[in-house]
């Protein structure tokens, strides 16, 4: 397995033009399963997560060709195979999202229970029960959903007992083709969900509310092809900030916009990084020193559950103490003893963790655990003392393009090293 190898203590400055939205090219790759003619998605991520997708798809048997160079997908149907296997489906969770398209568009599917990180259980039942209120026959086999409806699915009001932005995703899609309209209450309000409903919308569906946490939809009889721009990645923006303010850094987020950031722009600035729009994106800087912040994991447009990692280890050098409360996943505190190794003085109790800022961390071998763990690493290693090695650097794959290379060319001192 690769290694990274990082020297600490260099300031970040510079320009990083942040990718396409991981968490928005997955469900809006799902949309080509709706129709019969090309989606072509640009601003197109080259991530692990993303291939995982791809080879899904083309396993249903689309035809998928990604350009990395132009940074283009196009995804062209129909789909010939109803099967989501589980050697596909293991590796990433979003994998789930193929249900509800196939199951709208064929009135049927097979999905493999998915994988994906070991950062909680994440059941998958606010989308089945969602797709079974729409009319679908759901059992669960050997590991497998089998789901099937008689004719189409029928719209429905489905309210979500807590904001899934899976389920809302993938109920989203269903309801496009639904006979009927259909309502989703308490829907998630992420950038990602409105990115979906843009794409949609210009497929042909019909969707009321989008930003908001009512969604309606008019199910239509087919959708069209259409092409599509991915929004910018707030998590990789919002990732690279902290980077910068760890080392006492300046970056410019290129294409990034301050409203993507949600809470976690409030947070940052109260922690003493000074965050400004301008034209081609977001200047991110430390003001003077870092301040210890209390943070709470929340739905859009609260504190997001995938900063938390990051966040954390920027807390672990603040003067102060912080507390940081995860609400969204359990086990989301596995990057706590490797940061711990690294000098930080963290102490997790269930949901909450107190972090007491500390002068100075250092360098240490370290083992990343999940994607965003793995990259809470990367940056308490930029403002260690001495070398860190982190190890199973797999994960970041899975949401960061090219990471070592873009913090390499605004001034790191970090290298991949093959297995």
């Amino acid at each position: 397995m690769d290694r990274i190898r990082l020297q600490g203590g260099r300031r970040l400055d510079g320009r990083i033009a942040i990718g396409g939205a991981k968490n928005a090219a997955l469900p809006l790759m799902a949309t080509s399963l709706l129709t019969e003619q090309a989606v072509i998605l640009t601003n197109a991520p080259a991530l692990a997560d993303v291939a995982t997708m791809a080879n899904l798809l083309a396993q249903h048997g689309l035809r998928v060709e990604h350009d990395t160079t132009s940074r283009q997908i196009l995804l062209d149907g129909p789909a010939t195979q109803f099967e989501a296997p589980y050697d596909l489906v293991r590796k990433m969770r979003a994998s789930i999202l193929v249900l509800g398209p196939l199951l709208a568009r064929f009135g049927q599917a097979r999905v493999s229970l998915p994988g994906g990180c070991a950062i909680g259980t994440r059941p998958v039942d606010l989308h089945l029960k969602g797709l079974e209120q729409m009319g679908a026959v759901i059992d669960l086999e050997a590991g497998y959903i089998n789901a099937h409806v008689e004719g189409r699915l029928k719209g429905a009001r489905i309210i979500f007992p807590q904001v899934s932005v899976g389920a809302t995703e993938n109920l989203l899609m269903a309801a496009t083709l639904a006979e009927g309209t259909t309502q989703l209450v308490n829907a998630a309000r992420e950038p990602e969900i409105t990115d979906l409903v843009k794409c949609l919308v210009s497929m042909g569906a019909k969707i009321e509310g989008e930003g908001t946490d009512r969604l309606t939809v008019q199910g239509v009889d087919s959708l069209h092809g259409t092409t599509h721009a991915i929004l910018p990645d707030r998590i990789e923006a919002g990732t690279f900030a902290c980077a910068g303010a760890i080392t006492g850094g300046e970056l410019l987020l290129e294409g990034m916009t301050l409203e993507l950031f949600g809470a976690c722009t409030r947070s940052l600035r109260e922690a003493g990084v000074e965050m400004l729009q301008e034209e081609d994106g977001v200047r991110c800087r430390r003001l003077n020193g870092l301040h210890g912040v209390d943070v709470m994991t929340e739905p859009f447009p609260g504190f997001a559950t995938d900063m938390q990692a990051q966040f954390m280890a920027l807390m672990a050098v603040a003067d102060g103490a912080s507390m940081i409360t995860e609400t969204i996943f359990e086990n989301r505190f596995m990057h706590v003893p490797e940061l711990t190794r690294m000098g930080a003085r963290i102490n997790a109790h269930g949901s909450s963790a107190i972090v007491r800022g500390v002068a100075k961390l250092s360098g240490a071998p370290v083992m990343a655990t999940d994607l965003r763990a793995s990259v809470s690493l990367i940056i308490a290693a930029l403002a260690a003392e001495g070398e860190t090695i982190v190890n199973r650097v797999y994960h970041l794959d899975r949401g960061y393009e090219r990471i070592e290379q873009k913090l390499a060319a605004v001034g790191a001192d970090i290298e991949r090293m093959p297995g």
